[in-house]
């Protein structure tokens, strides 16, 4: 039996329902960043009348969390953001730079789904910036460095043409975003020929910026959701080095089997270590939060030794 390429934490889920101190009916797809020494886990919560919401939860070990007694964001009350952001805030994604953390979440209304930006310097306080895409647009994380003075973005728009594909759109102040193009489209009759999206902030390695996306392959009993890695150019992130050509983490455990959607595992957040591993934050099944860990340089290596070209 071949050695597993996540190791999964001997006790997932780490995050349930149960631990929430107010009523929710699910917890994952959760953003993830280390804040003056502790973890930081932003995720995504169903309220008992379906509708998301976005809570907080802390550790000091990146296993061990402990949720805090309110939500961090719920859909705003009034102006511009009340009306997009009507059914739900999800799935957020966090991103350190410039001494503040950006926060893109998706917003849900009865116009479609879009994505909000949102920033922080604390955790304790929120302020929203814009809402940065039009509808039909989700899984939108920003890279944690700017790029000869441009901030830079993947993201993921609907499309019935070509299966959905991973984009990048520069900006110059992160309200407005284009030179958009395509970088990453998923493969026929493979393990994410259904449709890929960018998943957990990318970061930086000595061999480039390495990038947890999630896949999904259609089958008789409907689809299955996994995560592979992709490794972009340092100076120019558009040009991607090498995708994998094999997942790295599929549905195996009961609580990613079953759940409210079956058959997830879905990456919003991972955090590499000074010790060179990476811990890797996946909902299950949409109902659970679970973590493992990887080595970064196994991870880069799958991306050049055993890849496929990214469209």
């Amino acid at each position: 039996m071949s050695e597993a390429i996540v190791e999964r934490f001997k006790g997932n889920p780490i995050l349930t329902k149960d631990d929430v101190p107010y009523p929710v009916a699910t917890v994952h797809n959760a953003g993830m960043v280390k804040h003056d020494g502790r973890y930081v886990m932003l995720f995504r919560a169903h309220r008992r009348n379906g509708r998301s919401i976005i809570g907080l939860a802390e550790s000091e070990d990146g296993f061990h969390f402990r949720v805090r007694p309110e939500p961090f964001m719920v859909p705003a009350a009034e102006g511009i953001f009340a009306a997009y952001e009507e059914f739900g805030v999800e799935d957020p994604r966090i991103c350190s730079l410039e001494g503040r953390y950006l926060v893109t979440y998706s917003a849900y209304s009865k116009h479609g789904v879009r994505i909000g930006l949102a920033q922080t310097e604390d955790f304790e306080s929120v302020e929203r910036i814009s809402l940065i895409t039009e509808v039909d647009y989700r899984n939108v994380v920003i890279f944690p460095a700017k790029f000869n003075g441009r901030y830079v973005r993947l993201d993921r728009p609907h499309s019935q043409i070509s299966p959905w594909s991973i984009w990048l759109s520069y900006s110059p102040d992160l309200v407005h975003w284009g030179e958009s193009r395509l970088v990453m489209k998923s493969a026929p009759y493979h393990w994410d020929e259904m449709k890929i999206g960018p998943g957990a902030t990318p970061f930086e390695t000595d061999r480039g910026w390495l990038h947890i996306f999630h896949g999904v392959f259609r089958t008789m009993d409907g689809a299955v959701y996994r995560l592979g890695v992709a490794l972009h150019d340092l100076k120019d992130p558009s040009k991607i080095l090498g995708v994998s050509d094999e997942w790295i983490l599929q549905p195996e455990d009961p609580w990613e089997i079953t759940g409210y959607v079956h058959n997830v595992v879905f990456c919003c957040g991972a955090i590499p270590e000074e010790d060179g591993t990476v811990k890797i934050y996946w909902g299950g099944a949409d109902t659970v939060m679970c973590a493992g860990t990887a080595q970064i340089s196994n991870l880069v290596d799958m991306c050049l030794e055993k890849a496929r070209p990214p469209y």
